[in-house]
């Protein structure tokens, strides 16, 4: 019987892709702070994840196999403008406070995500060797 990584990973690979995908941008960011007209931008992690997994919150399905379907690439999620708490007189809508707090919570999160992993790579070794 083959074994699935897919099913054995669960959703946790599928979110370091998105969760990576979002530190680049929160990365960028914190490094556009200071730049005029910069537009802070960010992922909406839970759809970003659907999406990954293949998944419309709509309920839309493939119904024929020639139909199009969602892309699973990572650079493909709508990103979204980030609503600025105050008004820039530059056109900036970056708040570094906040950005490098999204930054901090999303890198724990990622942790988290790679935790899960070692932890489901340990397992599945183990019943490979048996133990």
């Amino acid at each position: 019987m083959p074994i699935s990584f897919d099913f054995a990973l669960g959703i946790h690979a599928k979110a370091l892709d998105v969760r990576a995908r979002r530190t680049e941008l929160l990365a960028s960011n914190i490094a556009n702070s200071d730049t005029p007209d910069y537009k802070a931008r960010d992922i909406d992690f839970q759809a970003a994840l659907s999406q990954a997994d293949g998944h419309l919150s709509a309920g839309l399905a493939r119904s024929n196999a020639r139909h199009l379907s969602l892309s699973n690439d990572a650079d493909n999620f709508n990103l979204l403008y980030r609503v600025p708490n105050h008004a820039s007189l530059d056109g900036n809508t970056v708040d570094g406070q906040l950005e490098k707090s999204a930054f901090a919570d999303n890198a724990l999160r990622y942790q988290a995500s790679l935790t899960f992993l070692d932890q489901k790579f340990k397992g599945l070794i183990g019943a490979l060797k048996g133990e």
